[in-house]
């Protein structure tokens, strides 16, 4: 099928792509930045460069694409984490969750796409007894305000746009190439490959509403990915 991947020159868009490719998708990957085309067109899928900002451009590069199906990978981090930007970077993929989600949903709606399976984070529950279940309360306290802020804006818009089905994966803490953090750590640890592999089985499996995708250690529940996507958290590429 014909899907727009947005946010396709990522740690978790690139090896998405070859999975999709795999799978014998037809699919249009989107990055920021022309220098990173050449690596989403070597993984077969046809490169758009544009900014999730831009309302009109994004509309535009969707509706071209006519996707049944697009995916929500986009970000706003800096390759490496330094703890004194942090506040900084918290802003900025805030408001790439909440305003880019939304110019992201208009569009895919526009375009007529059916299904929607986005990124968002699990790490943001409250404090409680147990794995946290995808229905538990979030984490308000003043620490985590501004990103339950864009993480609640980005599931309201998926998972509410009249006329399409979204799926919301919750996924743990990343940790591999490419990612802040070379080895496990803290609750609910997920490696790129494994976050790849669940948002390529959402294109097709699974009701629409939120999963949690990480690693079984206990952090988070992950029944429900497992029986509704087929979810294996030790799934890898190579």
């Amino acid at each position: 099928m014909n899907i727009f991947l947005a946010g396709a020159s990522g740690v978790i868009g690139l090896p998405l792509l070859k999975l999709l490719r795999d799978a014998g998708h037809a699919v249009t990957g989107t990055t920021r930045s022309a220098a990173k085309v050449a690596a989403i067109e070597a993984q077969g899928a046809r490169a758009v460069v544009v900014d999730a900002f831009d309302a009109a451009a994004l509309r535009q590069a969707v509706a071209r694409a006519k996707p049944e199906v697009v995916i929500h990978q986009l970000t706003d981090l800096p390759d490496a984490m330094d703890p004194a930007q942090m506040v900084a970077v918290r802003e900025r993929n805030g408001r790439l969750r909440i305003e880019g989600t939304r110019n992201l949903m208009d569009a895919a709606k526009a375009a007529g796409a059916r299904r929607v399976v986005a990124q968002s984070i699990a790490f943001i529950y409250a404090p409680g007894d147990g794995p946290r279940r995808e229905g538990d309360p979030l984490d308000d306290s003043e620490a985590q305000r501004s990103t339950i802020a864009g993480v609640v804006a980005l599931e309201d818009a998926v998972l509410n746009t009249p006329g399409v089905d979204g799926v919301v994966l919750r996924y743990g803490r990343l940790y591999g190439p490419g990612t802040w953090f070379a080895a496990p750590g803290g609750a609910g640890p997920l490696t790129t490959d494994a976050a790849a592999h669940a948002a390529l089985l959402a294109v097709t499996r699974g009701a629409p509403g939120v999963y949690n995708i990480a690693e079984d250690d206990g952090a988070f529940s992950i029944g429900k990915a497992r029986r509704e996507l087929g979810f294996d958290p030790g799934f890898r590429i190579n």
